[in-house]
């Protein structure tokens, strides 16, 4: 029997879509012939996966969820090849069990909660997944997911482009009012995507990059280097407004920054309450879209 390297089953994942085991097994009856283990996968019946798993995947759905009795969170992007799919109910479905997987099995990443035997229905969410590219006939991947255990509350907006899950540190957590605030903060983060919650949360490092090109902007400008500094002092607090989450002008009140709404919710609920962190996915982001170009397929045709 032909040897084959843990190489030729990455490969094969990559060409196919297929399951690192389904891999090893076709490799292992084909001995080790890359062509005839596509085909030995084929076979068995994963050939329309297959064939998809070349098409991008960037449009599909940002789903989260909490778990109140466990006082567990999650949001998660799946993407498919069309919007279309995101409102597939099989789909849907199929992303919430990811979801839930993901609050009772705590994976440490995608690869392990595909490995992870599915809360709802049967076998693995690997398997759950193979079995929507082959009945609803579409490429698909489950691209990331963060979950937070403690006071957490999750928002989707705009039909599940962007999805919000935000940890706080409170003892009021399981009343209406302070269920309304978490929803406010969580709308503040979908609408003005800050990257951390306070100053103290931003590395040293980004800060010192940032003060860098501000006084390189004031010098270009011609101000004296004392000038330079002192605006950069000035221009770093603008900085902080637009990447610090309490430092941001809050949406209901562009006069207000965020911290000060957060100071007067605490004392209307008589508690203390912190935004410990929070995570902001948006369906897509930072992926290849497919552009369908119709004369350039012509030309290729013609060549």
């Amino acid at each position: 029997m032909a040897a084959f390297t843990a190489k030729d089953v990455s490969a094969l994942r990559e060409r196919t879509g297929c399951g690192m085991m389904d891999c090893k097994k076709a490799l292992t009856a084909s001995e080790g012939d890359m062509e005839k283990a596509i085909e030995f996968l084929r076979e068995k019946g994963l050939a329309a996966a297959a064939k998809k798993a070349g098409r991008i995947a960037a449009e599909g759905v940002v789903y989260a969820m909490v778990d109140e009795e466990k006082k567990v969170g999650v949001v998660i992007e799946v993407n498919s090849e069309t919007d279309f799919v995101a409102k597939n109910e099989k789909f849907m479905d199929f992303v919430a069990v990811c979801a839930k997987t993901v609050v009772a099995e705590n994976p440490a990443d995608v690869e392990a909660l595909l490995n992870c035997n599915a809360v709802e229905g049967e076998g693995t969410i690997a398997a759950q997944l193979q079995d929507k590219i082959l009945t609803i006939g579409e490429n698909m991947k489950i691209r990331r997911f963060v979950r937070y255990e403690g006071n957490v509350a999750a928002y989707v907006h705009g039909g599940g482009r962007i999805g919000v899950l935000v940890r706080f540190d409170t003892d009021v957590a399981n009343n209406d009012a302070f269920k309304d605030f978490a929803k406010t903060i969580a709308m503040q983060i979908v609408a003005s995507n800050p990257t951390y919650v306070d100053k103290d949360s931003v590395p040293a490092d980004v800060v010192a990059h940032e003060k860098e090109i501000l006084t390189a902007q004031a010098v270009n400008e011609g101000k004296p280097v004392q000038i330079a500094e002192k605006m950069v002092m000035g221009r770093i607090g603008k900085f902080y407004k637009e990447v610090c989450l309490v430092e941001q002008p809050f949406i209901k009140d562009a006069d207000t920054p965020v911290g000060a709404f957060i100071s007067q919710s605490e004392k209307d609920l008589g508690a203390s309450i912190k935004v410990c962190e929070f995570v902001r996915f948006e369906k897509g982001e930072g992926l290849e879209k497919r552009e369908d170009n119709f004369a350039d397929e012509v030309a290729s045709m013609v060549k």
